[in-house]
């Protein structure tokens, strides 16, 4: 690696895998195509990066998704046309939550761009920039990269990534990968935005002043407090201040839930008492990244103040005043450093919710309740937990997690399925730490193959998978008995030894509580593969709440959800 970086000429493909791991990405994932296969050969001749072949493309993006959580950037690679359209659910779900992915698309040769040749997986049409303009829609940046623009282009969309938490898309024409180019010498550097001195020092008065002068500040925090790795200065600000800071449910552990200061999650009227009194009626309320989305605030149940100072990646709110080439850490330091500390005010409190201790005859058949209690239980510090969109992801919501856990949720964009992907990813991303899947029969069957790929690399997941007979989460919405939900019954425990009939996995079918505990003993020396059986119309209370609020909001006061049993 260090022999070729000193190159001044290099292939445009081997710089660009180059600058890949330059910018702290290990592995690739994707799916071989004919118009990438040359860059493949060339990430496998070179062992810059790991490749990790996916299923589809769309598992692809989702485990690229899940690597660049926990790794901070990650990348995986296309064929034109029909892998990059597949791809494209999951990079709009990076988009909408702020991950870093790039996308590599191998695309038509140049020659063929340039003669306007007729080739396959396209339109079959002499224009050759429907790809590239479908994925502006869902992408902070791209770029079709030819001998001329390939080194500062490739640069230009990996510093884009970074810089704004966004994916980017790239496309490297099958007949230049080979070509060689000049090329610096420099490692890769990100050139951080610049920022006006006055401007922060303005605004951090600013905040100052009102954090000095208010009877109850808190802090509400989404996302971009952890893509914009502003962690550290939250925690110090609000221990200097004896701040309670409360979540949006994107951000669930990103303050550990055992942090003194930490309140939990605010969901709008769905939120817990002391959590909606720190929220709603504070005089400052710190709003890091805050985004009003249905899913995130309740239905729009929440109630920020008017008064709010919001503070996001580049600029803050205060008031009608607008502070432009401002970073959030940057402004967050500098009112650490001048505000004075508050040692009389009284230390926020957290009520433990008492859904998740619910206790239930071990023989009894297995409910939501007496599942999540038993989780509760078996959760540990350091864990890595990815919760499916639905009954899954709204159970662990309640889960009070342990230190230095990392919980990954898609929790904006909600597409099914999306963590099996993601937990190739984490999983790849950091093999040596517990990763446990809550995973519902319906999402599983939508990304199920990469099962396959999770057992090929030997990695020892613990999968929770609720059988319940279908989509739980739309029958809290519409349809509690409509054939519209319901889903085909598989015996998912038997699927490790189906994919990989050497396997050492070890799977249960677990129907009471006593089932699951001692399914849960199990030593974990391999994959761990779980199926809760389940009354279908058993859901998390959130998860009722939250359907019915997205009723009203979807449908309005003359839909069906009006109807006698459309709901559960």
């Amino acid at each position: 690696m260090a022999t070729s970086a000193m190159r001044s000429t290099m292939t445009i493909g081997d710089f660009l895998l180059r600058r890949l791991r330059e910018a702290g990405i290990s592995h690739m994932f994707g799916v071989a195509g004919d118009y990438n296969l040359e860059f493949l050969q060339q990430l496998e001749d070179s062992g810059t990066l790991s490749w990790v072949g996916t299923c589809n493309e769309l598992n692809a993006a989702y485990a690229a998704d899940g690597y660049a959580r926990l790794s901070g950037m990650a990348a995986f690679a296309v064929t034109n046309g029909v892998g990059a359209l597949s791809a494209m659910n999951g990079v709009a779900g990076a988009y909408s939550e702020h991950v870093p992915v790039i996308c590599v698309c191998g695309s038509v040769p140049q020659k063929a761009v340039e003669r306007k040749l007729l080739m396959h997986h396209t339109l079959a049409e002499d224009g050759y920039h429907d790809f590239l303009r479908a994925y502006t829609q869902v992408t902070a940046a791209q770029a079709r990269l030819t001998p001329q623009n390939a080194i500062a282009e490739i640069d230009r969309l990996i510093e884009t990534a970074w810089l704004r938490k966004l994916p980017v898309y790239l496309e490297l024409p099958s007949d230049i990968a080979y070509l060689e180019v000049d090329v610096p010498a420099e490692p890769f550097t990100v050139t951080e935005p610049p920022i006006d001195s006055e401007r922060l020092e303005s605004c951090s008065r600013a905040v100052v002043e009102r954090l000095s002068t208010a009877k109850t500040p808190a802090m509400l925090i989404d996302l971009d407090a952890d893509r914009f790795g502003a962690v550290d200065e939250i925690k110090e600000l609000a221990q200097k201040l004896r701040l309670p800071i409360a979540a949006i449910n994107t951000s669930k552990a990103v303050i550990d839930d055992t942090f003194p200061n930490c309140l939990g999650m605010y969901v709008g009227a769905a939120s817990a008492p002391e959590v909606r009194r720190a929220v709603e009626q504070s005089d400052c309320l710190l709003a890091i990244g805050v985004r009003r989305v249905d899913l995130t605030t309740g239905c729009f149940s929440d109630a920020i103040p008017a008064s709010a100072i919001h503070i996001r990646a580049y600029s803050v709110d205060i008031g009608d005043d607008n502070y432009q080439a401002v970073k959030l850490k940057d402004v967050l330091r500098a009112v650490i450093d001048t505000v004075s500390p508050v040692t009389d005010r009284a230390a926020p409190t957290r009520q433990e919710s008492g859904t998740t201790r619910a206790q239930s005859s071990p023989a009894s058949a297995l409910t939501q309740a007496a599942y999540w209690a038993e989780i509760q239980s078996f959760v540990r510090d350091g864990d890595v937990i990815l919760a499916e969109d639905g009954t899954s992801e709204a159970g662990a919501w309640e889960l009070t997690l342990p230190p230095n856990c990392t919980f990954v949720v898609q929790a904006i964009w909600g597409s099914i399925g999306y963590s099996l992907g993601s937990l190739l990813g984490t999983l790849t991303a950091a093999p040596d730490r517990r990763h446990l899947l809550f995973i519902g029969d319906g999402s599983f069957q939508v990304t199920a193959q990469e099962l396959s790929t999770v057992l090929r690399h030997d990695h020892k997941p613990i999968i929770f998978l609720i059988n319940n007979g279908g989509y739980t989460v739309e029958r809290t919405i519409l349809g509690k008995t409509s054939s519209y939900n319901d889903i085909s019954n598989w015996a998912y425990a038997e699927l490790p030894r189906v994919f990989r009939p050497d396997t050492t996995a070890k799977s249960f079918v677990v129907k009471t509580p006593g089932e699951l505990r001692e399914a849960l003993k199990t030593p974990h020396d391999s994959m761990i593969f779980i199926e809760a059986i389940m009354d279908p119309y058993d859901t998390p209370a959130l998860l009722a709440q939250n359907g019915h609020g997205m009723a009203e909001t979807d449908y309005g006061p003359r839909g069906p959800q009006h109807r006698d049993n459309m709901q559960i």
